[in-house]
Parts: C-alpha cells; sequence; structure tokens
C-alpha cells in the first residue's frame, strides 16, 4: 500500500467540517418540519374535535386554529426536505426517497395542502357545515402527500 501523501490527508480532513456542516444542517431542517408538522398536528385536532362534533363548535377557537394551521402551511417548503434527510439516511425520519424522484408531484401536492389550509381558515369561523366541509379538503390534502411521501408507521 502506498502512502498517502500529506496534500491528500489535508484535503480529506478538511472537508470533514463541510460534511459535518451538512449533517448539521440535515438535522436543522428536519427539526424544522417536524416541528411544523407537530404544530399543525396540534390545530387539526382542535378543528377535528369540532368538525367530528366531539367537541362544541367554536367559532373563536376554529377561526384562530385555523388561521395557525394556514400560517403553519405556508411556511413548509421543499427546501424543508434536503437530499440525505430521508428515511434510513437521518435518524427518526419518514421522508420516502419519492420526494426527491417526484419533486414536481411532490410540490404539487404541498400546494394543494397548502391552498387547503387556506379555504380552511376563511371558512372555519363561518359556521360548523363550513369547517366540516373544508376539514375534508385538508385532510385530503395531508393524506395525498404522506400516502405518498411518508413511511408508513
Amino acid at each position: 500500500m502506498r502512502p498517502m501523501p500529506a496534500f491528500a490527508l489535508t484535503f480529506s480532513l478538511a472537508a470533514f467540517p463541510a460534511v459535518a456542516q451538512d449533517a448539521r444542517q440535515i438535522e436543522r431542517m428536519m427539526e424544522g418540519r417536524q416541528g411544523l408538522m407537530t404544530l399543525m398536528a396540534h390545530e387539526l385536532g382542535k378543528l377535528g374535535g369540532m368538525a367530528k362534533e366531539e367537541v362544541p363548535y367554536d367559532e373563536a377557537v376554529a377561526g384562530k386554529a385555523a388561521a395557525n394551521l394556514a400560517a403553519l402551511a405556508s411556511v413548509i417548503s421543499p427546501e424543508l426536505f434536503p437530499q440525505g434527510s430521508g428515511a434510513g439516511e437521518a435518524e427518526g425520519s419518514e421522508a420516502l426517497p419519492a420526494i426527491w424522484e417526484q419533486p414536481d408531484d411532490f410540490v404539487t401536492k404541498l400546494n394543494g395542502m397548502q391552498e387547503a389550509a387556506a379555504t380552511m381558515q376563511a371558512a372555519a369561523g363561518t359556521d360548523l357545515a363550513a369547517l366540516q366541509a373544508a376539514m375534508r379538503d385538508v385532510g385530503a390534502g395531508c393524506g395525498s402527500c404522506h400516502e405518498t411521501y411518508r413511511q408508513k408507521d
């Protein structure tokens, strides 16, 4: 075996911080997207409880939860799903490779979810029937992405 030239060793050691930086960036992006999804689930819990009539409809609570949901949804973007952050690549990730294999479809589904959340924002504070109708669209928007791009438990 030939000895490694000093410049090659220096180059490989110099590249290590960049790899570590990339790993930290991926971790931050994952934490961001998972945090957003957790907050969205919290708001959807309030809206879903009302839509299913498990809790009384409250115009103010519904309106605030829907506004929060729309704001959170508007922040989710493909940048929160960097290469290397998929299931099997990054601990705790449920993102499937299809996200990077079908980026146009992923963005289309993401946009659909954001549009459904914006519609929910407009409808939720009006009455129970409007909330229920909007909830179906939000569920379909979330589900279409999760069915294709999220690892099943």
